[in-house]
C-alpha cells in the first residue's frame, strides 16, 4: 500500500456539489452595507476533502480499523494486513491460520494502536499486539460473539489494555483485561480475566450490545454509555482514587438497585452506533451522536448533571431519500460541528447546529458498496472502505462557516468567536447583532456593536437620532472615536465637537430636572472626556470651538475646567478676575509659575491683594524680571493705598538686598519711593549703596535732583561727595553743619591745593558767618595746609592780636625750624659735590694693562688687532663686537639715537678729510681752527656713542639681567632654521 493520492473519477461531481453549497451559503447571507469588499482570488477549498488511497487489495476487504496512525485490515478469509501510516511503504501481512469456515466478524483497535481484537463469526476472539507477529486466542472469551469493546483510555498502555468492557450479541457486558506478556509456563493466556458485570435487554429479551464507551469526568467520576438497537443506556458512578485498576464492576453495582437510565426509540433497524467528539486527546468528550432507527440523536455531554449525561438533545430524522428497507445508514462519525452519515453509495454531512445537510458525496458503483466509516481519534482523519478501495477525508477549517449559523441563531458571541480572523465576517456579525439589539430596544448595546462595524456612519447616526436615543448616539460616537487612527484628524474633530455638544445638552437637561446624582455622574463623564489624553491634541487644536460651545450653554464651571486641562491659564485667571475672585486667580498663577501671566495680571491683583501678590513675587524669586513689574507698581503706588505703597517698597527692597538686582531703573524707583514716602531710609540707602561711582547702580544726577527737590541737604552732600564735586559738597554742607563740611574738605587727598581751598572756605565761613575765632583756630589745627597768614585777611580790622598770639608764635617757630633744615641740606650738598669731584679726578688717572695675547670676549679673536673696550670687570670687546652684542638689547629710542649718532660721526669724518685735502697754505690758520672745531664735534659724537653702547659691560651689567627670560634663539629665526634644515656647525 502506498500513500500516494489518486485522482478521483468523481471529482467533477464533488466540485459541483461544493460550489452549489457555497452559492447557497452566500445567498443566505444577503447583501449588507458593510464597508468590506470580499474578493477571493482563488476558489475556497471544501471542508471535507476526499482522497483515494493508491492501493489495490489482493483480496476483498472485509473489515478495517484505524487508530493512532495504525491501520489494520482484514482481507479475504485468513489474511490480516497491518500498516503504520507513518511508514506506509512497509506493510505487515499476517496469516490468521484458521482452517475452519469462520470469518472475521469485527476488528477492534485500542486508542494507542497497540492492541487489536479480532472477533470471529465462530464466537471466538483473537488478540494481536503491535509488537508481535503472533496471533493469540483468548480462551476465556470463547462462546461469545463480541459486538463492541469499550477501551480504557485512562489505564491503557502498550503492554496492557487495563480493565475494558466487552459487549456481546446476547446483551451481556463483560469486564476483561488483556496483557501482551507471554505469561507463565502454566498460564500463557493474554486475557487476565473475563467476568460478566451486566446485561442489557430490549422488550424483555436480550439485545446485542452495539456500542460501549467509557469516559472519565470530573472528581474521579466515570460514565459508561452502552447502546442496543433501540436503547441508549447510561451508567454513572465514582471509583475510589487508586482503585481504577480494579475495574468497573463497582459502577454497575451502584446502579444495580435502580433501573438503568436509558432512552428508547420505537424503530429498530437491526443495529445502532454511537460516536463521541473529543476536542483534545485524553480530555472528556463534549458531544455525542447516536445513529438508530428513527434518525440521529445528537447533543452535548455534561457529566455534572445529576439526572442525565445528555443535554441539548435533538433528533435529526432521516430524509426521504434514506429508506431503512434497502438504503439503511451504515456508520456515523461526529466532528466538532457536523456528523457524517455513511450510506451504501454516499456520504452525507449534517451540521449539528441547525440540522441542515451541508455536504453530500456520491461514490461510483465501480468501487462497490460502502462497508464502514471509521474516525481516527488521534489523527482526526475519517476513513471509508469498500471491498475494493480505501478512502480518507481530511476535515479542514470546519468552523469556517459556523459563524453564519450562530448568527442566524442570534448567538452572536459564539459567531464572533469563530470569525475572529475574518474581519469581513466579523463585520457582518456585528452589524446583525447591532440590528438585533436595536429592534429589541437595547440601544446602548446596539451602539457599541454598530461602532465596531464598517456600516455607513451617517445611516447609523440618523437611526439613533430618529429613535431619540441621545445616550446611545453618544455611546456610538465615543466608540467610533476610540477606533479612529491618529491620522484621521478630520473625523476625530467632527466626533469630538459633536460629542461635546451632546454632553452639554445632556448636562443642561439634567440640571433643569434637578437630578443631582445623574447630573454629577454626567458632568464627571464629560470632564473625563475633556481630559482624555488620547484626544488632547484635537481638543487643543479646536479649543476655540469648544470654548464657544461652553459659552453658548453658559457652562462656566466646565469652561474653567477645560481651560485648566488645556493649560490655558490665562483664560482661567481672567475668569476669576472678572468674578472678583482674586485669591483664586493668584493661586492659579502661583501654582503654574508662568512669568508672562504674572506680568499681565499683576496690575489688577496688586490693586486688590497687594500683600499676597508681593508674597507670590518673592516666592518666584529670580524667575520674574522686576523691571517688567515696575509699570504696575508705579501705577498703583501713585494712586493706591498705604498698604500698596508699603508692599511696593517691600518688593523693591527684596530685589535690591536679596536678589542683588543691579538694574538702574529698580534702584531709581526705590530711591524715588524713599524720597516720597520714607525719607528716613533715604540716607541709609545711599550710604549702603557705596561711596564710589563704580559701585553705584542708581543715576547720580537723578538722585541729586530728587534730593534737592525734596530738600534733603545731607543726601545732596552725600551725592556730591560720590560725584567728587567737593566744592559743591562743602558749600552745601556749610549750610547744614561745619563738621560735615570738614569731612568733605579732607576727601581730595591727592590734591593739596584743592584741600587748602576747601579749608579756606570753611575758615572764611567760620570767621565771617559764625564769627567764632576759636573755631577758626581749630581749622588751623585740623588742616596742616593752612597757616595763620592764610586766614588773617578774613578777620575784621578791630580784632585784637591776643586771639592770634599763640598761632603767630607757632608759625614763626615753624619758619625758623624750616630755615635750619635748609641750611643743613646745603652743607650736605656741598660735601657731596666735593666728594664727587675727587672721584672723577681719581677715575681719570685710572688705567688697565692689556696683554698682547688677550682675546675678545665675544669673537675670541686677538684683541689688539682692532679698536676695543676694556671694562672694570675685566671683560674686553672689540668695538664692532660690542656693538653687535648691545644692539639687540637696546630700546627703540636708543636704537634710533644710535643710528643718528653714527650718521653724524660718518659725516664729521668725511668733512674733516675733505677740508684737509682742499686747505691752501695761506689759509693755514683758518684751516687749523676748522680742524679743531671738527675734531671737537667728532669726539663729542664718539662720547655719546660710548655712553650708549659702553655705559656698562654687556656680560655683567643690567642688560644681561634683563635678558634672562629671553630665549637664546629668536623664535622667528628658529622657525626659519627649522624650515631650512639642520643647523650648520661653525
Amino acid at each position: 500500500m502506498a500513500s500516494i493520492l489518486d485522482e478521483y473519477e468523481d471529482s467533477q461531481y464533488t466540485r459541483q456539489s461544493a460550489q452549489s453549497h457555497g452559492r447557497l451559503g452566500s445567498a443566505n447571507i444577503g447583501i449588507t452595507h458593510s464597508g468590506f469588499v470580499n474578493v477571493r482570488l482563488e476558489e475556497e477549498k471544501p471542508i471535507f476533502n476526499k482522497q483515494r488511497i493508491d492501493f489495490t487489495p489482493p483480496e476483498k476487504i472485509n473489515h478495517l480499523a484505524v487508530c493512532n496512525n495504525q491501520l489494520c485490515m482484514s482481507l479475504g478469509k485468513d489474511t490480516l494486513l497491518r500498516i503504520d501510516l507513518a511508514k506506509p511503504d512497509q506493510p505487515n501481512q499476517i496469516e490468521l491460520g484458521r482452517k475452519d469456515d469462520s470469518r472475521v466478524h469485527r476488528l477492534f483497535l485500542d486508542p494507542t494502536g497497540s492492541h487489536l481484537l479480532i472477533s470471529l463469526s465462530s464466537c471466538e476472539c483473537l488478540y494481536l499486539n503491535r509488537n508481535t507477529q503472533k496471533v493469540r486466542p483468548l480462551s476465556r472469551w470463547r462462546g461469545h460473539l463480541v459486538e463492541s469493546v469499550g477501551w480504557n483510555k485512562l489505564l491503557g498502555s502498550d503492554s496492557s489494555t487495563g480493565p475494558v468492557l466487552v459487549g456481546t450479541s446476547h446483551g451481556l457486558i463483560f469486564e476483561a483485561e488483556i496483557s501482551a506478556s507471554e505469561g507463565s509456563l502454566f498460564n500463557n493466556n493474554p486475557d487476565q480475566y473475563f467476568r460478566q458485570v451486566h446485561s442489557l435487554e430490549e422488550d424483555g429479551r436480550p439485545a446485542p450490545v452495539c456500542c460501549i464507551e467509557i469516559e472519565r469526568g470530573w472528581e474521579n467520576k466515570f460514565f459508561i454509555i452502552a447502546t442496543t438497537r433501540k436503547r441508549l443506556f447510561q451508567f454513572v458512578g465514582k471509583v475510589a482514587e487508586g482503585t481504577e485498576q480494579q475495574g468497573f464492576s463497582s459502577i454497575f453495582a451502584q446502579n444495580q438497585d435502580l433501573l438503568p437510565s436509558f432512552q428508547e426509540f420505537p424503530v429498530n433497524m437491526g443495529y445502532s452506533e454511537i460516536t463521541l467528539y473529543t476536542s483534545k486527546l485524553r480530555s472528556s468528550p463534549k458531544a455525542f451522536a447516536w445513529m438508530m432507527g428513527n434518525g440521529v440523536l445528537y447533543g452535548q455531554l455534561d457529566s455534572v448533571r445529576p439526572d442525565s449525561l445528555l443535554s441539548d438533545v435533538q433528533v435529526w430524522e432521516y430524509t426521504p431519500d434514506i429508506d431503512l428497507s434497502f438504503n439503511k445508514p451504515i456508520s456515523i462519525v461526529l466532528t466538532q460541528f457536523h456528523f457524517l452519515l455513511l450510506l451504501p453509495d454516499r456520504v452525507k454531512a449534517i451540521c449539528t447546529l441547525n440540522g441542515q445537510e451541508v455536504y453530500e458525496d456520491v461514490f461510483p458503483d465501480k468501487f462497490g458498496a460502502l462497508r464502514r466509516m471509521i474516525k481516527d481519534p488521534v489523527g482526526g482523519l475519517v476513513w471509508i472502505y469498500t471491498e475494493k478501495a480505501v478512502f480518507r477525508y481530511h476535515i479542514q477549517r470546519e468552523s469556517r462557516d459556523v459563524w453564519q449559523m450562530y448568527m442566524g441563531m442570534s448567538k452572536f458571541d459564539l459567531a464572533k468567536e469563530y470569525c475572529r480572523d475574518r474581519p469581513e465576517c466579523m463585520d457582518m456579525v456585528l452589524a446583525k447583532e447591532a440590528e438585533h439589539c436595536f429592534q429589541n430596544k437595547r440601544y446602548i448595546e446596539s451602539a457599541k456593536c454598530y461602532a465596531l462595524t464598517q456600516n455607513y456612519f451617517e445611516e447609523i447616526a440618523l437611526k439613533f437620532i430618529e429613535a431619540k436615543q441621545e445616550d446611545a448616539l453618544k455611546e456610538f460616537l465615543l466608540k467610533k472615536l476610540n477606533n479612529l487612527k491618529p491620522n484621521e484628524r478630520t473625523q476625530i474633530t467632527l466626533l469630538v465637537t459633536w460629542l461635546a455638544e451632546l454632553y452639554l445638552n445632556r448636562i443642561g437637561q439634567l440640571e433643569s430636572d434637578c437630578n443631582a446624582v445623574v447630573f454629577q455622574e454626567t458632568r464627571d463623564e464629560f470632564r473625563q472626556f475633556l481630559g482624555s489624553s488620547k484626544h488632547k491634541e484635537c481638543l487643543f487644536n479646536n479649543r476655540g470651538t469648544i470654548y464657544d460651545l461652553l459659552a453658548s450653554h453658559g457652562n462656566v464651571d466646565d469652561m474653567v475646567y477645560f481651560s485648566v486641562v488645556m493649560q490655558d491659564y490665562e483664560r482661567v485667571i481672567s475668569h476669576y478676575c472678572q468674578h472678583d475672585d482674586f485669591t483664586a486667580a493668584l493661586e492659579v498663577l502661583s501654582k503654574h509659575c508662568d512669568e508672562k501671566l504674572f506680568y499681565k495680571f499683576s496690575p489688577v491683583l496688586m490693586q486688590h491683594i497687594p500683600k499676597k501678590v508681593v508674597d507670590a513675587w518673592i516666592q518666584m524669586g529670580k524667575r520674574l524680571d522686576p523691571k517688567k513689574l515696575i509699570p504696575a507698581l508705579m501705577n498703583y503706588s501713585q494712586m493706591g493705598s498705604t498698604q500698596q505703597i508699603n508692599e511696593t517698597i517691600r518688593y523693591m527692597e527684596f530685589c535690591v538686598y536679596e536678589l542683588t538686582v543691579t538694574e538702574e531703573a529698580i534702584h531709581n524707583y526705590l530711591l524715588s519711593l524713599y524720597a516720597k514716602y520714607r525719607p528716613d531710609s533715604l540716607l541709609s540707602y545711599l550710604e549702603q549703596a557705596g561711596m564710589h561711582s563704580s559701585e553705584i547702580h542708581y543715576d547720580l544726577k537723578y538722585a541729586l535732583r530728587l534730593c534737592a527737590e525734596n530738600g534733603y541737604l545731607k543726601a545732596c552732600v552725600l551725592v556730591y561727595k560720590i560725584m567728587e564735586l567737593y566744592e559743591e559738597a562743602v558749600d552745601l554742607a556749610l549750610k547744614v553743619d561745619v563738621d560735615l563740611a570738614k569731612s568733605c574738605a579732607d576727601l581730595p587727598e591727592d590734591d593739596e591745593e584743592l584741600r587748602k581751598k576747601l579749608w579756606l572756605k570753611i575758615a572764611k565761613h567760620v570767621v565771617q558767618e559764625e564769627k567764632d575765632v576759636k573755631k577758626a583756630m581749630n581749622c588751623l589745627s585740623s588742616c596742616n595746609l593752612l597757616k595763620i597768614e592764610d586766614i588773617l585777611p578774613f578777620f575784621p580790622d578791630f580784632v585784637t592780636i591776643d586771639h592770634f598770639k599763640e598761632a603767630i608764635c607757632g608759625s614763626l617757630e615753624e619758619y625758623n625750624q624750616h630755615i635750619e633744615e635748609l641750611k643743613q641740606e646745603m652743607e650736605e650738598a656741598t660735601e657731596s659735590a666735593k666728594r664727587i669731584r675727587e672721584d672723577i679726578q681719581e677715575m681719570r688717572n685710572k688705567y688697565g694693562v692689556v696683554d698682547s695675547q688677550e682675546k675678545c670676549a665675544s669673537c675670541d679673536f686677538p684683541l689688539l688687532n682692532r679698536p676695543f673696550y676694556l671694562f672694570l670687570c675685566g671683560h674686553m670687546f672689540h668695538y664692532d663686537c660690542l656693538f653687535q652684542e648691545v644692539t639687540p638689547h637696546l630700546s627703540v629710542y636708543k636704537l634710533s639715537r644710535l643710528e643718528e649718532l653714527q650718521k653724524k660721526l660718518a659725516a664729521a669724518t668725511q668733512s674733516s678729510k675733505s677740508r684737509h685735502r682742499a686747505a691752501p697754505k695761506d689759509e693755514g690758520d683758518t684751516a687749523s681752527l676748522g680742524k679743531a672745531s671738527a675734531g671737537t664735534s667728532r669726539e663729542q659724537v664718539k662720547s655719546d656713542i660710548d655712553d650708549i653702547i659702553a655705559c656698562e659691560c654687556v656680560y655683567c651689567g643690567e642688560l644681561m639681567i634683563k635678558s634672562i627670560d629671553k630665549p637664546f634663539i629668536d623664535p622667528d629665526k628658529f622657525e626659519e632654521e627649522k624650515k631650512c634644515g639642520p643647523l650648520s656647525k661653525s
